[in-house]
């Protein structure tokens, strides 16, 4: 009887700690989506503002080209009215790209332009704390990927990168073509991470952070975690490399499209 008792025992303690051990699970998905949704919410109130500039362009534009009767002015009014609605209709695709649920479609996908679009997401961000763009871009393979997906890695790598600088700093971004890989670099020159920190980045819940600064963002400890994931899903290697006072690299490995549109092995 005793026996029986210590086995229905232990079969409950398993089935308690299978419930603990979802319902954390469940926990850490739902935080995360609603930290994508916070995520958009930001950049909803950003773009708001470029969207009023825009309009602005193409209003003042519109009046040029109504006023002014020549060809030449005219053409130059049009083009510029089309660069705007341009910059607007991209922003608009990218933003609704970020607030869709799930992994989204896995495609054949452009890591430069992917990039440079969401760039244009944070530009106003990067303008407000004084940080600076270099921009290192080869010619590369596309990579098979979930735009919204690799978007969402972008904005936490860009934004980390932008907090851990402060104010007046420099981000480095590279995409080059390596030995059958596609490869992203995002490098800050801000405070860096303590050596006894690194092995601890990509657990959820850990953070060096007090809270989210006065931009909103950061401070739950899910934002690399997230990013660890997005990689994994895409069969990419994650590397860091840092130095407190000098600065972070994160480099990710993405296997590149072969030409049948399969996805290459990295070495």
């Amino acid at each position: 009887m005793a026996s029986m008792a210590t086995s229905s025992s232990d079969a409950n303690a398993s089935i308690s700690a299978d419930r603990m051990r979802f319902s954390q699970d469940e926990l850490e998905r739902r935080i995360i989506q609603l930290e994508r949704l916070a995520a958009v919410g930001e950049l909803s109130s950003t773009t708001t503002h470029e969207f009023n500039n825009l309009l602005m362009t193409i209003i003042n534009y519109a009046k040029l080209g109504m006023r002014n009767k020549d060809e030449a002015s005219r053409d130059k009014a049009f083009a510029r009215i089309l660069d705007a609605a341009n910059r607007g209709a991209k922003i608009t695709s990218t933003v609704l790209g970020l607030a869709r649920n799930g992994a989204g479609q896995m495609e054949p996908i452009d890591l430069v332009s992917l990039v440079e679009d969401t760039l244009v997401l944070l530009e106003r961000e990067l303008m407000k704390y004084r940080v600076d763009i270099e921009r290192d871009f080869q010619t590369v393979p596309r990579m098979q990927g979930s735009a919204s997906q690799l978007q969402r890695l972008l904005l936490n790598l860009i934004t980390n990168a932008r907090q851990a600088i402060g104010e007046r700093g420099t981000i480095r971004i590279r995409v080059s073509h390596e030995r059958g890989a596609v490869v992203l670099a995002i490098r800050d020159n801000g405070c860096g991470i303590p050596k006894e920190n690194l092995p601890k980045l990509f657990q959820p819940f850990f953070t060096t952070k007090s809270g989210p600064d006065a931009s909103g963002k950061g401070g739950t400890g899910l934002g690399l975690s997230a990013c660890k994931e997005i990689v994994d899903e895409h069969c990419g290697r994650f590397r860091v490399d840092s130095t407190v006072g000098k600065g972070t690299e994160f480099i990710i490995r993405f296997p590149a499209v072969v030409k049948s549109e399969t996805v290459s092995e990295l070495p």
